[in-house]
């Protein structure tokens, strides 16, 4: 019986080894998946995880639950010598060691991208996974805790300004989302006022969303602007050392919460220790039924998808898909279909897929989506953001919890409870219930 290899399981691994343990015949291959999480995060989500409007556990879909038939490993993939049909795993406990497989499947995703860039490292959080998304929240929620005690000044002012920076779509939607929090928060600290908050968005470039035209990215623009925040186009971060925001435009203020979306990088698995092709990027080089390799020179039994994969864009000649969940999605479906085809003798297909729209949630109650030259802006496209993400979310066991959780929030309202203590869990029992002063390092 052979074995398949699956490093990494994020969508398109999730959705590679789901269809494989649907479509394999009994001892025809096993599957094994490699990843440091137990979960594959929904990342749609996690702007409304931030916002409270999803409970973080919903947004991660639990591999054991659903891979039932996969061996998984909670570990990394540190090595691929495909010439040997070896990688050495990294497990979460215990000493590195190799693992041998006959066809190998990766999808390791992409890694945040960051420059250095002074107190980044030290203050900011990503929003890549489940548990940024809650220490956003919780972060925020503290915030409010803490400035509802002080006095109007520096100190306060701080506690009640974030920053992202990221004009992208995942940036763009935690800014919208986190922004409607605050300023529902508002009603609930009669001591905070509404023109306290002060929410920053930084992008680089001249406009943000550029998976949209001009028109609705202008719009959104707007739209923010009008709701009370500040979007910095064309401007740099220069320095966040110890919360103190610096731009490339001048502008320097304190903030309590910094937050960063700019973009994805090679994942270093691929870029720097495997003896697979990679390209300028760092990412594979993947042909357009998902192998990897060029079209002249294919590598026997190496198949790729997602983010850490540069897969033709058959739909705009020269050009590769660009990473997002539409097509990790897919082409972790068409990876597995393909994959049997091969093993069976049979014939495999291009990826291609046609774009379904782009649909961005701004807030409660407030959303974009285009397609083509079709634009629908406000409540309408917020509903439509909520009715495809139910949709596509894996599993029913999953699309019936998130909308048991928006049914609860329409009625009672988003839960304001912080529960940013979980990340210092011993800290009670240490000190026998004295009250401990928030710290710098606590904040960080």
């Amino acid at each position: 019986m052979r074995t398949i290899l699956v490093v990494g399981g994020g969508y398109a691994g999730f959705y590679t080894a789901w269809k494989l343990e649907k479509k394999l015949r009994r001892d025809e291959a096993r599957v094994i998946v490699v990843d440091p999480r137990p979960y594959m995060t929904y990342q749609p989500f996690l702007p409304e995880v931030v916002a409270g409007s999803v409970e973080a556990r919903h947004a991660a879909v639990s591999l054991r639950r659903h891979l039932r038939k996969t061996k998984l490993i909670n570990g990394s993939v540190t090595k691929i010598d495909h010439a040997h049909r070896t990688v050495v795993v990294q497990p979460a406990v215990g000493e590195d060691y190799p693992l041998s497989y006959d066809i190998l499947v990766v999808t390791a995703g992409a890694v945040t991208r960051k420059f250095a860039i002074p107190g980044v490292t030290e203050h900011a959080i990503g929003m890549k996974h489940v548990e940024e998304a809650v220490a956003i929240r919780d972060r925020l929620l503290t915030a409010f805790d803490q400035a509802a005690t002080l006095e109007q000044g520096p100190e306060r002012q701080r506690l009640l300004t974030a920053t992202f920076v990221g004009g992208g779509f995942s940036g763009v939607e935690g800014f919208g989302e986190l922004l409607s929090l605050a300023q529902s928060l508002v009603k609930k600290y009669p001591e905070i006022h509404r023109e306290e908050l002060s929410f920053h968005l930084v992008e680089a470039q001249g406009r943000i969303l550029p998976e949209v035209t001009d028109g609705p990215g202008k719009w959104v623009v707007d739209q923010l602007e009008k709701r009370g925040g500040h979007v910095h186009l064309n401007a740099q971060l220069r320095s966040a050392a110890d919360g103190h925001i610096v731009l490339s435009t001048g502008d320097e203020f304190d903030s309590e919460l910094i937050v960063w979306t700019a973009g994805n990088g090679a994942n270093p698995l691929v870029d720097n220790h495997t003896d697979l092709p990679v390209n300028a990027r760092g990412q594979l080089m993947v042909r357009a039924d998902l192998r990897i390799g060029t079209d002249a020179e294919p590598i026997e039994d190496a198949w790729a998808a997602g983010d850490d994969a540069a897969v033709p864009d058959l739909a705009v000649p020269g050009a590769a898909t660009v990473p997002n969940a539409q097509h990790a999605v897919r082409q972790g479906k068409l990876l597995a279909k393909n994959l049997i085809a091969a093993l069976r003798g049979g014939r495999v297909k291009a990826y291609k897929h046609a774009s379904l729209g782009v649909v961005a949630t701004l807030g409660l109650g407030r959303g974009i989506f285009q397609w083509h030259g079709i634009v629908i802006k406000g409540f309408p496209a917020w509903l439509m953001h909520r009715g495809y993400h139910v949709l596509a979310v894996p599993t029913w066991e999953r699309k019936v919890r998130v909308l048991a959780v928006w049914t609860t929030a329409a009625v009672f309202g988003r839960d304001i409870v912080s529960l940013a203590s979980v990340q210092h869990p011993r800290r009670a029992f240490e000190t026998g219930g004295e009250p401990v002063r928030a710290s710098v390092g606590d904040r960080g």
